[in-house]
């Protein structure tokens, strides 16, 4: 279905005879066009509730510092799309490092993270994060297994350190279906639009499934904590999966009273030791 916004679906349906002949001649399917215009309301309400959010932090000086991992295509950039739509640039930032320098090789594994930490009043999105070190470089060999052993045993010292500091930190983990992650990877290669997504460790993802199991289930195991879980999330459903993380967003800030309280679903699944 074509991108609308909430107006224009609101209208579309409140006109009998225009959604009688959109019916009609298949351009639109009635179903898909409710749950559309629902997820668009429920995502209106959950934007605006982000700008009271964004407007307690900025005037508490509070640091949030927000990580998004997860499989190859499995919505983080979507998710953190939809977060950023509404709220003040200048106080709310991603963060989606290119891969270290020659410099930053022979620096402290951490430190190119820790110069983008959010400041006073600011909201941090790392569009994958440190984490890289847990599943992508041994996958792929980018790192040797000293190196990862040892950030394995840094990483929660690092955060607790970084939370005792007063950063209010949150760690979601997309996860998403093997079958679901081919066809999108597929309709991105086969997108001009979309093809620029699809690098080239994003061709290997099916091949390596395994492999990449095998480190995030270390990952989850080892690098969660009672006061720094992973927030996992199931994304096949996009949609879904990105109102069920603006859900927590609002629901999880230590201050913060929402005008309502947005229950999250079965969808969300938070892993603590």
């Amino acid at each position: 279905m074509a991108e609308f916004d909430l107006n224009d679906l609101e209208r579309i349906y409140n006109k009998e005879e225009i959604m009688d002949f959109l019916v009609e001649h298949d351009i639109i399917k009635e179903k898909k066009f409710i749950q559309q215009l629902n997820y668009e309301k429920e995502l209106q309400d959950l934007q605006l509730e982000l700008v009271r959010l964004q407007t307690f932090i900025i005037e508490n000086n509070k640091r949030v510092l927000i990580i998004f991992e997860g499989r190859d295509a499995a919505g983080k950039g979507g998710a953190i799309k939809r977060i950023m739509m509404n709220i003040n640039p200048k106080k709310a930032r991603i963060v989606a490092l290119p891969k270290p320098t020659e410099l930053e090789q022979g620096q402290w594994y951490f430190q190119r993270y820790i110069a983008q930490l959010p400041n006073a009043g600011e909201m941090v999105f790392f569009d994958r994060s440190w984490y890289n070190r847990a599943v992508v470089e041994p996958v792929f060999g980018f790192c040797n297994t000293q190196q990862h052993e040892l950030f394995m045993e840094e990483v929660n010292a690092v955060e607790q350190r970084l939370v005792n500091d007063g950063i209010i930190f949150i760690k979601f983990f997309l996860d998403i279906s093997k079958d679901e992650q081919k066809e999108r990877l597929e309709d991105r290669m086969s997108s001009p639009l979309k093809r620029w997504k699809v690098g080239g460790l994003d061709e290997q993802a099916q091949e390596k499934w395994d492999d990449y199991s095998h480190y995030i289930r270390k990952m989850l195991d080892l690098t969660a904590t009672h006061e720094l879980p992973w927030i996992e999330v199931r994304t096949d459903s996009k949609k879904t999966a990105r109102l069920e993380i603006i859900k927590y967003l609002i629901n999880n800030i230590p201050g913060f009273s929402p005008e309502k309280r947005f229950e999250n679903s079965e969808k969300v699944v938070i892993k603590h030791d």
